[in-house]
């Protein structure tokens, strides 16, 4: 019974983890191009709290459970699907932690430039390219991931 608890719980975060990080990256893509200072200060607001709320609790609990789940089966972790799942995970978060950081400093440039009521700034843009430079592998990692868990092809 633990156990389908624990993979319930790690199917769930894992919906909330992706969920919430390709929804908050679409509506800060959206409103970024917009390129009205107000709406992206707003929007920036709430998407560093989804991150926060939703985001970071879940990329801490999938590996604990996971590694739980593994161990429980007596699957091995260092190889085959369950090995790149993890080396794939890790180069989502390792894309994930400075995208958090820039979301930070993108909300604060456009929140400032809502209160100069200037356009947003070079460095909000620059902000932003990374941004996506660093969204679009993690995206793929988390696809490739979920594509593992399901398939659990024999590597």
């Amino acid at each position: 019974m633990a156990y389908l608890v624990v993979k319930w719980l790690h199917v769930l975060s894992s919906t909330l983890l992706f969920g919430t990080g390709i929804g908050s990256a679409f509506y800060l893509l959206v409103a970024s191009l917009h390129r009205d200072a107000r709406v992206v200060a707003v929007v920036a607001r709430y998407v560093v709290l989804a991150d926060w709320l939703f985001t970071a609790t879940t990329a801490v609990f999938q590996p604990l459970s996971g590694f739980w789940l593994v161990r429980w089966a007596g699957i091995p972790w260092r190889g085959g699907w369950v090995g790149w799942s993890v080396a794939l995970y890790a180069v989502a978060i390792a894309c994930w932690l400075p995208v958090v950081l820039l979301q930070m400093r993108m909300r604060g440039l456009a929140a400032h430039a809502c209160a100069e009521a200037i356009p947003l700034p070079p460095a909000y843009w620059r902000a932003f390219r990374l941004w996506v430079a660093l969204g679009v592998p993690a995206f793929l990692a988390f696809l490739a991931v979920f594509y593992l868990m399901v398939v659990k092809p024999p590597l």
